[in-house]
C-alpha cells in the first residue's frame, strides 16, 4: 500500500437533475485521518463519497485526489444499494476488490483465490467461498463487503453507512478492522447517521447540510448547537430547490 495524499476539494458544487446536493463545500482529509461524515437525510452525504470516489462528477469546484488512481479509492456503498439476486459465489465478490486495484482484465490465479478467502476468513466468513451472495444475512453480507475492501488494499477508503443493519456484535468487529486500517495509515471517511458512535470512535467529523456545517474534532464540530445548526438548515430546504441555473 502507498502512504495516502491529501484529498482535498475546493469550492466543491455537485448536483442531481440540476437541483443543488452539496454546495460550495471545501477542505481536505488529511494522511492517515478518520473522519465520520454526519448530517441529516439529503445533506449530500452519499454524494459526497462518490464524487470523492469519481462517481459524481462535480458540477463546480474541483476535487484533488494526489495523483492516485481509481482503483486506489475503495467506496464501499451503502448496502441497501447493492443487487444481491444476481448468483454470484462470495469468494468472486471479494476477488472484486483486487480487479479494482489491479485492472478488470487481470486473470484470476490460485493466489488471488487464496487472498480472497483469506479475507473471508478475516471478517468470520471462513467457509463461506462458494456461498451464494443471496443466500446471506445483512450482517454477513456487509462482512462481506468489508472482505472486498481487504483485498482491495487502496489507501483511501470511503464508507457510506458501513454499520446499519447489523447486529451489535458485527458492528463491533467491523469497527476493529476499521481501526487497524487507520493504524496502517490509511485515510478513511465514514458516512454514519449514528452521532454517539462518531463521538465515541472518530477522532474528526465533517457536519454537512449540503453546504458545510463545521469540521474539526468530533466533540467539536458535532457540538449540540452545530447539530441544532444543520438540523434548521434541512427545515429550511424546500422539496424542489432552486435549478442550477448554469448545470449542464
Amino acid at each position: 500500500m502507498i502512504s495516502p495524499p491529501p484529498l482535498r476539494f475546493t469550492d466543491l458544487t455537485c448536483v442531481h437533475d440540476r437541483h443543488p446536493a452539496v454546495h460550495h463545500l471545501s477542505g481536505c482529509f488529511a494522511p492517515g485521518s478518520l473522519t465520520a461524515v454526519m448530517g441529516p437525510n439529503g445533506a449530500g452525504k452519499t454524494t459526497l463519497l462518490r464524487a470523492l470516489a469519481g462517481l459524481h462528477p462535480p458540477h463546480d469546484g474541483v476535487i484533488d485526489r494526489g495523483g492516485l488512481a481509481p482503483g486506489q479509492i475503495a467506496l464501499l456503498p451503502q448496502a441497501g444499494t447493492l443487487d444481491r439476486n444476481f448468483p454470484i459465489a462470495c469468494r468472486d465478490v471479494v476477488a472484486l476488490g483486487a480487479f479494482a486495484r489491479l485492472g478488470a482484465f487481470r486473470t484470476a490465479t490460485a493466489a488471488s483465490s487464496a487472498a480472497a478467502e483469506a479475507a473471508l476468513g478475516a471478517v468470520g466468513l471462513a467457509g463461506f467461498a462458494r456461498r451464494l451472495v443471496g443466500s446471506l444475512s445483512a450482517g454477513q453480507f456487509q462482512r462481506l463487503l468489508f472482505a472486498r475492501l481487504i483485498v482491495q488494499d487502496a489507501p483511501v477508503l470511503l464508507l457510506d453507512e458501513p454499520f446499519n443493519a447489523v447486529d451489535a456484535r458485527t458492528e463491533a468487529e467491523l469497527l476493529a478492522l476499521l481501526h487497524r486500517w487507520h493504524a496502517e495509515g490509511r485515510t478513511l471517511v465514514v458516512v454514519l447517521h449514528d452521532f454517539d458512535l462518531a463521538l465515541r470512535e472518530f477522532p474528526e467529523a465533517l457536519l454537512l447540510a449540503r453546504s458545510l456545517v463545521a469540521r474539526g474534532p468530533a466533540a467539536e464540530a458535532l457540538s449540540e448547537e452545530n447539530r441544532a445548526r444543520a438540523r434548521l438548515a434541512a427545515e429550511a430546504w424546500v422539496e424542489h430547490p432552486e435549478v442550477c441555473r448554469d448545470a449542464a
